[in-house]
């Protein structure tokens, strides 16, 4: 089966993802400036260490998120299926790709499909809020729903993607209202997540006080989609214009600190340039309480469940050991710890 128009672009976004320069230029994560101080003596046994959470109502193994990459097209379906049954073994929560294609093509939806391979997953749909200006609303976020069996729908703001995509949808107009809906008509929490440029106190409160239930924060320093766009798009304007903004958003660590400032009980999902479970022990001492990981995974979801596995493991290891590393046995423990400094300053003062 030829691809074209939607699942064509999805198979393109895999591919420059895996295989070309897409990161921000000069542009981190911020989570450098945040250190652990090493405790010598931590009394707790090592193999005592406790790093389950509950996420979604549900009890999950780890605080850890395969986050929405993709779906809808042939390779979509191979990672995805990959991921599921990799998030299934190790207890982890996954998310799905824009689900748009879903509804809007026929071809591959078995890629969005994927419930039986994740029985017992925190599962989230995705779809993409502005298309509640382009025809969507509350009928097609339950049918997505439906069909996904999802236990959560979260809507993805992208108004930076959208404006270098050469198809893209910009009218991000009078979008709070709508949003507010769907939130209201769900039977199941609604989530709203950047793509890579980051969400920050003053928009997560307006989100949150129109019933959004957690902010993934989606912050810079992993991929920037501007930049992806820029090697897709035709137009050769628009890709001089992104030359522009490839050191755009908010550092991942900012957009933490900022949203967990303004709500100090919504639940956060940190994402955006995570690699290590040293980053992730970062993201949750600063207010975090789930990490989001795409990229990282994105390879070795296209070879084999194994190899998934593999990373998903070394992940998990490395947020013990930097827990072990600072006598942290839970991770309330972790949230608690002033073992750390922040850009040089100690909370051990």
């Amino acid at each position: 089966m030829s691809e074209v128009g939607i699942n064509k672009r999805k198979t393109e976004h895999i591919r420059l993802c895996l295989t070309d320069q897409v990161e921000g230029v000069n542009k981190t994560t911020g989570l450098e400036g945040i250190s652990f101080i090493h405790n010598a003596l931590p009394e707790i046994n090592f193999n005592d260490i406790d790093i389950a959470a509950t996420f979604l109502g549900k009890q999950i193994k780890a605080p850890f998120l395969v986050s929405s990459m993709t779906g809808g097209s042939k390779l979509a379906a191979q990672i995805n299926q990959n991921l599921a049954l990799a998030a299934e073994e190790r207890g982890w929560a996954i998310a799905l790709g824009s689900t748009r294609a879903l509804l809007e093509s026929e071809a591959y939806q078995d890629s969005f499909l994927i419930r039986k391979k994740a029985p017992n997953a925190a599962l989230i749909a995705n779809l993409g809020a502005v298309q509640l200006n382009y025809g969507y609303g509350i009928d097609e976020a339950k049918r997505i729903v439906d069909m996904t069996e999802a236990d959560s729908l979260v809507l993805h703001l992208n108004p930076l993607q959208e404006v270098f995509q050469d198809e893209g949808d910009v009218n991000f107009e009078s979008l709070l209202p709508k949003i507010e809906s769907i939130c209201k008509a769900l039977h199941v929490p609604v989530g709203v997540k950047e793509v890579g440029f980051g969400i920050e106190g003053e928009l997560a409160k307006q989100l949150a006080d129109v019933g959004i239930a957690y902010i993934d924060v989606a912050g810079a320093g992993g991929t920037s989609w501007s930049q992806v766009e820029k090697l897709r798009s035709k137009d050769p304007l628009r890709k001089a214009a992104a030359e522009a903004f490839n050191q755009w958003g908010i550092p991942t660590k900012d957009c933490i600190v900022s949203v967990r400032s303004v709500l100090p009980n919504i639940p956060i999902i940190a994402s955006g340039g995570m690699k290590t479970g040293h980053d992730a022990a970062k993201a949750i001492t600063i207010g975090a309480d789930m990490v989001g990981f795409a990229r990282t995974l994105l390879q070795a979801a296209t070879e084999s469940v194994e190899s998934v596995l593999q990373i998903m493991e070394q992940i998990e290891l490395e947020l013990r050991i930097t827990m072990f590393g600072i006598g942290a046995k839970t991770l309330t423990d972790l949230k608690q710890t002033n073992r750390v400094e922040i850009m040089g300053k100690s909370l051990m003062e």
